[in-house]
């Protein structure tokens, strides 16, 4: 819920921007911190999610570290002030650029995803005469029972080792001399909201940390990823992820060797409730079987709804907002809430219901915090989208 002070300081700026809660994000960072702690759980923030720069300040400075998937995020990550002892590099395509700017920041581990990454890893090291730590991403087959494009784990995926590699991977990691094996690490996906889906990730955890056991690598690390969801349709009831209820399930069914840590890299959790987008109705068009609400924002600014067929919430917030002063609407209607996008497929909700609704009015798009700055672009050469933040 936007407060009409807030509402009274959007009128005055020129949309569409990304609007920062920073005090909820800070409470969203507590909660996690506090549930992490009650472990001993390292939990690694994946930048990917979002990357704006007082987002990463305020992230940084709970002691977090940084889960990165390519070398401007190390650089990123290390300029902001994570330390370079809680910074992993994962991706299944880093280049050799990328490698050797993280061998030379002297990073925590590398997330190593394919046999061949493990021998250019270990080549570059040793041109550098460098060692390079590394856990091993291994497929684990769980289905985390999300949208298929954002499932990471199963063995149809680009992404990491499958189990039937691991005596090519105890061989290439005995031959390589500049490699030191720390641990494992699994991601089986994003926007996770069934809890027993990592119970399922715990059992296939257990099994391959008892494997690299027996055949003489010793786990120092054991790496869950992250994956956990977040409530898109009750951003206001619901703003904090159930941390405690996620990290309870891995304390409860991981077997952890005394002296071994337990990594954590979330991203969504951690960000998306933190923001929404802010838009302008350019123009409302109203038909025999459709009325359309044309905004100033569109795919450009925000692709998860369009990518992914995302719900997010969509709110007018200049209709909704309670004694504003502003004449509210008892009537309702139906829209599909469209951008200025010259693309069919630029829509962010169809039959969306909302009060009544006229040129100029303000509408969010909630729980935009996570996949939505990051991603956008100047298709139709459009201005970069920008940021504001609470005060």
């Amino acid at each position: 819920m936007f407060s009409i002070d807030t509402l009274t300081r959007f009128q005055a700026l020129e949309t569409p921007f990304y609007f920062y809660d920073l005090g909820l994000l800070s409470q969203t960072l507590k909660a996690c911190k506090t549930a992490a702690d009650k472990y001993g759980f390292h939990v690694h923030y994946a930048m990917k999610a979002n990357f704006d720069p007082k987002v990463l300040e305020t992230i940084q400075s709970f002691g977090l570290g940084a889960d990165c998937v390519s070398g401007n995020e190390v650089k990123a990550a290390i300029a902001t002030g994570f330390r370079k002892e809680q910074v992993v590099f994962a991706g299944v395509g880093k280049s050799d650029k990328e490698i050797n700017l993280a061998l030379d920041a002297d990073i925590f581990s590398f997330n190593v995803e394919s046999i061949q990454e493990l021998t250019i890893i270990n080549d570059l090291a040793k041109a550098k005469d460098k060692t390079a730590r590394v856990a091993i991403r291994i497929n684990p087959n769980v289905d985390a029972h999300t949208h298929h494009f954002i499932t990471t784990g199963l063995d149809e995926n680009k992404f990491g080792i499958n189990s039937w590699q691991l005596s090519e991977v105890a061989e290439t990691l005995r031959s390589c001399s500049n490699i030191q094996f720390i641990g494992i690490h699994f991601h089986i996906g994003s926007q996770i909201t069934d809890l027993t889906v990592y119970k399922s990730l715990c059992i296939r955890i257990n099994e391959m940390q008892t494997w690299f056991e027996d055949h003489g690598f010793p786990v120092k690390v054991l790496n869950a990823g992250g994956g956990l969801g977040v409530d898109y349709h009750h951003p206001d009831q619901d703003p904090i992820p159930d941390f405690e209820g996620y990290f309870k399930v891995f304390k409860d069914f991981l077997n952890v060797i005394p002296g071994q840590e337990v990594h954590f890299e979330l991203g969504r959790a951690l960000v998306a409730q933190s923001a929404s987008l802010i838009s302008r109705v350019l123009y409302v068009k109203y038909g025999q079987k459709k009325n359309f609400l044309v905004l100033d924002a569109g795919m450009t600014e925000l692709i998860r709804p369009m990518l992914y067929q995302a719900y997010m919430k969509i709110e007018n917030i200049s209709r909704n907002a309670q004694d504003s002063g502003l004449k509210t609407q008892d009537s309702r209607l139906k829209y599909d809430v469209v951008g200025p996008i010259c693309e069919s497929t630029d829509c962010f909700q169809k039959d969306v219901t909302l009060q009544e609704s006229f040129r100029g009015d303000l509408i969010a798009v909630r729980t935009a915090g996570a996949y939505g700055q990051v991603m956008a672009s100047r298709y139709n050469l459009r201005d970069a989208v920008g940021s504001v933040y609470s005060e």
